[in-house]
């Protein structure tokens, strides 16, 4: 049984496990304190221009709680696409902190300014929530991207209205790495309050590097992260990850393969005429199957129906740093047998 079910199926890419396994007696201080942590962030921060702050935590749903209940107060809420992963894949997580969710219509997965400023503005008075936050995912759920010019406009729209600007970094890797990306992670931190990079989807074991953009934000996130549960004693585990990741580019090195892969799966099913359903450049494919035919892929692969139809579903695809092209030959020829 091959899974395209997500990208987090291998344990870890074998540079990180040896890594670990280099300083797997070593000690070292606890809580994200130790020299590991430091020299990752150091190797990250050459990214950027300004100064950051970056704190390693274990998972997206525990970045996006951590992050909005430090910048919210009890009575603000967020802003997010209806597909946004807060929304729909985080068993009420944001909403357990107490900030309600505000929807706006999604557009294969990307939020524009009009929709953001009508929600923003039908929300007045004492008696209501206070937008207070915007939430987007890059890449999306659907594996769209946003371009440099699409956030740029969220981000002055936030910035005129006191709004934050958040963006969940689960799939940021393949989001940069994408051909159509113009993008960088210093055009990013420019442009929001925070953000995370994900590595748990990127070829680590587990973990995502948090990085705080706005001065102002950075006071008591630590707290905040011991708060909500998300301080790891063996901060070092992801420190090392982060450390082999951010050394010669091994992060954008892995997001170009699983987006390379993505590209010779979806070259191979347009060769069977299978319809695309969203325009992604990423590592996420969407694409329509008889259901006949899904039914008999079933027997050799995993992945997941993304919407059931009666006689065709939209099933959802997924590479990763470890998906090879033998194993995409063998689905397209699967799949080519069943139709």
């Amino acid at each position: 049984m091959y899974s395209f079910k997500n990208d987090y199926s291998e344990l870890a890419h074998e540079s990180i496990l040896e890594l670990l396994n280099k300083y797997s007696s070593e000690q070292n201080s606890g809580y994200g304190l130790d020299s590991h942590s430091e020299k990752a962030k150091e190797l990250i921060k050459k990214y950027f221009e300004k100064d950051v702050a970056i704190e390693f935590l274990i998972g997206g749903t525990s970045c996006n709680k951590i992050a909005i209940s430090h910048l919210l107060r009890p009575y603000e809420a967020v802003i997010s696409a209806d597909t946004g992963h807060i929304n729909v894949h985080e068993a009420g997580a944001i909403e357990a902190t107490g900030h309600k969710i505000i929807t706006v219509p999604s557009k294969d997965g990307k939020i524009e300014v009009c929709d953001i400023e009508k929600a923003f503005l039908s929300h007045s008075g004492e008696h209501m929530v206070v937008p207070k936050m915007v939430y987007i995912s890059n890449s999306t759920e659907l594996g769209t991207i946003y371009t440099k010019s699409e956030l740029e406009k969220i981000s002055k729209f936030c910035k005129e209205n006191d709004l934050y600007f958040y963006i969940d970094g689960a799939r940021l890797g393949a989001a940069l790495t994408a051909n159509e990306n113009d993008l960088t992670l210093n055009d990013i931190s420019n442009l929001c309050d925070m953000f995370y990079i994900g590595g748990t989807k990127n070829g680590a074991l587990l973990g995502e590097a948090l990085i705080i953009c706005n001065e102002k934000l950075k006071k008591g996130i630590r707290n905040s992260i011991k708060l909500n549960g998300g301080m790891l004693a063996k901060g070092f585990l992801i420190g090392i990850q982060f450390e082999a990741l951010f050394t010669d580019e091994l992060f954008f090195t892995l997001s170009k393969k699983a987006n390379k892969m993505a590209k010779l799966l979806t070259d191979g099913l347009k060769g069977l005429g299978i319809k695309i359903v969203y325009p992604s450049p990423t590592n996420q494919q969407f694409v329509e199957v008889d259901n006949m035919a899904i039914n008999k892929l079933r027997e050799k692969y995993q992945f997941e129906v993304w919407e059931k139809g009666n006689e065709k579903s939209i099933i959802r695809l997924v590479t990763s740093w470890a998906t090879t092209p033998e194993a995409i030959k063998s689905f397209i020829a699967d799949l080519k047998a069943s139709l």
